[in-house]
């Protein structure tokens, strides 16, 4: 199983976007964190902001929107370029027209839950998805601890994604570190988001191969 690493730039320096980009450059995508101070209480990018990130990272970009309304917003990021689309199935209405809608727009289909979200109701719709996230974190702020209470909801969409034999990705985002990739990996994920481990390193670039490292050991 290849594992994929995707810093959040929601640890970096915002006044240096483009040279903060420029340092994950080892990375497999940039997880660019979405946020309208509606669904989730901080406020970060808008669409003209993503779309100059977009513009100038030197990886492809893995959008998550924690916003409302996915159902008209998410596909505003589909038109802008951005490769993975991530909408959560708190903020979605019609979920599957939503997956086939960002797909037709070229995006990969991404759905996200948060930590006390099942994953069961939406495992029908594996086939529809590119990504399930599961969040191991509340959504809206960086920097949290990582949520052990969500491992069994990792395993059971491991679990699915594998007896589907789909290729889907299965990321984990919020407190993903040394210390936590290994339960993840373990779990059955193989899409890490990482913000301030990599951000907060002295050499991102060696925190992303590190991570990588680490992840792979425990990888199966």
């Amino acid at each position: 199983m290849s594992i994929r690493i995707n810093p959040s730039i929601l640890s970096c320096d915002f006044a240096d976007l483009r040279g903060q980009l420029a340092l994950i450059a080892d990375a497999d995508m940039a997880h660019v964190d979405v946020m309208d101070n509606h669904f989730v209480p901080n406020l970060t990018f808008g669409p003209p902001v993503v779309e100059r990130i977009r513009a100038v990272s030197p990886v492809p970009i893995d959008a998550h929107l924690m916003i409302d309304d996915a159902d008209a917003n998410a596909p505003v990021y589909a038109e802008l370029g951005c490769e993975s689309v991530t909408f959560h199935a708190e903020a979605a209405k019609a979920p599957v027209r939503l997956a086939r809608e960002l797909r037709r727009l070229g995006a990969k289909a991404s759905i996200a839950l948060k930590p006390s979200t099942p994953v069961e109701p939406y495992l029908d719709m594996l086939g529809e998805l590119d990504q399930v996230l599961i969040m191991t974190v509340e959504p809206g702020f960086g920097g949290q601890s990582f949520l052990d209470v969500c491992l069994p909801k990792i395993r059971r969409a491991r679990q699915a994604i594998s007896a589907s034999g789909l290729d889907i990705l299965l990321q984990v985002d919020g407190g993903i570190s040394l210390q936590t990739i290994d339960r993840a990996v373990d779990a059955g994920a193989n899409s890490l988001v990482a913000g301030s481990a990599v951000y907060g390193a002295e050499s991102p670039a060696a925190a992303i191969g590190a991570l990588r490292e680490r992840a792979a050991a425990h990888a199966h």
